[in-house]
């Protein structure tokens, strides 16, 4: 005849409830050390009975296994509160993504209306109202401008300035320079002049005796140069000398 099934509830009778605890205390511990043995596993069972006793039985030290026990339960509870951040902060980005897509949209959708583009759907006021704001725009871009000009202007000064500064500096020291060695002035005769007196000087050192020989040169000379001046061709020059020299062949 087989064991009929007890039913699991508070056994009332404290002996009966005393036995069963004790019997049922020893089977518990000598399975979980089969259970340690067959697979080996790490196995720690504690009992506290209802008087307070401890009763107790672990397979690699009840101390290791606690350490273990705990590091595990720390690590999963990290776990499960990284993986909820995770997944709020997903929420989160994905939210203010959606938010950010929005106001690119209308940012872009404000600059084309700005640029004259897309306003079939809008009223009068909108209008109005785009054209305040293109007005007012507009001004501030001018009074930009007009503040850079004033800046450029300013330096343009200030360098003009500085220039009439140097350049008044420049000409000081070059009037000291002029104090301290004075230039003495002559006249620089022309080159032509100058070639004419050479070769009338010639003529007196060579130590000719006869003058009118270096008349002769000298008028001749200054025909030529007289010849030179005028832009007049040297054969005519020697054609009106030509006529004097056979008149002179007669008169001899």
């Amino acid at each position: 005849m087989g064991r009929g099934k007890i039913e699991i509830k508070r056994i009332e009778n404290s002996n009966s409830r005393q036995v069963t605890f004790s019997k049922r205390r020893t089977g518990l511990l000598k399975k979980a050390q089969e259970l340690a043995i067959l697979c080996d596993a790490e196995v720690a069972v504690i009992i506290f009975s209802n008087t307070g006793k401890l009763f107790e039985f672990s397979s690699s030290g009840m101390k290791r296994t606690l350490s273990r026990y705990n590091k595990c339960t720390d690590s999963s509870e990290s776990a499960s509160v990284e993986y909820k951040a995770e997944c709020f902060l997903q929420k989160e980005d994905s939210k203010m993504v959606e938010i950010l897509k929005d106001e690119v949209a209308k940012l872009e959708t404000n600059q084309l209306r700005l640029l004259g583009k897309d306003l079939a759907g809008l009223g009068l006021k909108e209008l109005q109202l785009l054209e305040q704001q293109i007005n007012e725009a507009l001004s501030s871009v001018k009074e930009k401008k007009e503040e850079l000009l004033m800046k450029q202007l300013e330096q343009s000064r200030i360098q003009e300035q500085k220039a009439m500064l140097e350049n008044e500096t420049l000409r000081r020291q070059v009037e000291e320079l002029r104090c301290l060695f004075p230039i003495t002035e002559h006249v620089i005769p022309n080159y032509l002049q100058y070639h004419h007196l050479e070769r009338n000087n010639s003529f007196v050192d060579n130590g000719v005796k006869c003058p009118s020989l270096a008349r002769s040169c000298s008028n001749d000379r200054g025909d030529s140069d007289t010849t030179l001046h005028l832009g007049l061709p040297t054969d005519v020059h020697h054609k009106r000398k030509s006529p004097e020299k056979k008149t002179f062949s007669n008169d001899s």
